[in-house]
């Protein structure tokens, strides 16, 4: 199975990154979204990440520009898809925009193209009945900022056909990710099931009056020697990511979420996107 044309859907932040990755590493990318404002906003983010790539990222120098003007943006879902190797869906963490999404691209896909979802907390398991496609799906979970974390786990359900979750593995690496393999479902995947509990509970700390983000923050990189702190790390995922598990999760969730939405979300804080979250950031 080769993979060399990508089709991206979804151009938030992670999704824009998700593209300029795999552009960046020679594959034919086309990033899809639902209106011209989300395409321009695309535009927007590739055109800072090639200034990210040109200053971080080996090879980027040279690199970063023709990769960012390579990138097809489109609001047509029909083109995005007509010949793709490979979809990576990158929309909303919402079951049922989700669902939407795959029983459109599963009819206008070829038979060919493999799905992947970029879920964070929905089992693949949980779409996989409405793509037409279950042998072809699985999960390719990608963590913010690719070009610096760059871990891409892969898990499957028990119909993925394994020479598709071997295709993913080796796209994986081909794009300079480093491929995490997990042998059967698991809410959270690796890496979310260690870094949730975490936030989760700095958010309670933060909620609960008990100390500041940035006092939380200093306490995490004194005693473990971590380089950012646990709401250095939500501005970074941006702070509508855990609202939206926050408040479909239970009571303590619920109320974890209405603190995030009054104090931060409703007053345009969203995180570093936005310039301001629990931090203040300048371009």
């Amino acid at each position: 199975m080769t993979i060399r044309k990508v089709t991206v859907l979804g151009t938030g932040v992670l999704g824009s990154q998700i593209a300029f990755q795999t552009a960046f590493h020679g594959f034919d990318v086309t990033a899809y979204d639902i209106s011209d404002e989300a395409v321009a906003g695309a535009r927007d983010r590739f055109a800072k990440l090639a200034a990210t790539y040109r200053i971080e990222v080996p090879g980027g120098d040279t690199k970063a520009e023709k990769t960012e003007a390579g990138i097809v943006a489109t609001t047509d879902l029909a083109a995005a898809v007509q010949d793709a190797d490979l979809v990576i869906e990158a929309v909303p963490e919402v079951l049922t925009i989700k669902e939407q999404t795959y029983r459109q691209v599963g009819e206008l896909a070829p038979a060919k193209t493999i799905f992947a979802t970029n879920s964070s907390t929905l089992l693949p398991s949980d779409i996989k009945d409405y793509t037409g496609r279950p042998d072809k799906f699985l999960a390719l979970h990608f963590a913010n900022q690719v070009w610096r974390y760059n871990t891409a786990e892969v898990m499957g359900t028990p119909d993925t056909d394994p020479q598709v979750f071997r295709a993913v593995v080796e796209f994986a690496a081909a794009i300079g990710m480093e491929p995490i393999e997990l042998h059967k479902e698991k809410a959270g995947y690796v890496l979310n099931s260690l870094l949730v509990p975490l936030l989760n509970a700095a958010m309670a700390l933060g909620a609960g009056g008990f100390a500041e983000p940035e006092a939380v923050d200093k306490t995490w990189r004194i005693g473990t020697g971590a380089p950012v702190g646990p709401f250095q790390m939500l501005d970074v995922i941006g702070l509508t990511t855990p609202y939206n598990i926050l408040v479909n999760g239970g009571e303590e969730g619920q109320q974890l979420a209405a603190w995030l939405k009054t104090n931060y979300i409703d007053k345009g804080k969203l995180g570093i996107a936005t310039g301001e979250g629990f931090y203040k950031y300048s371009e």
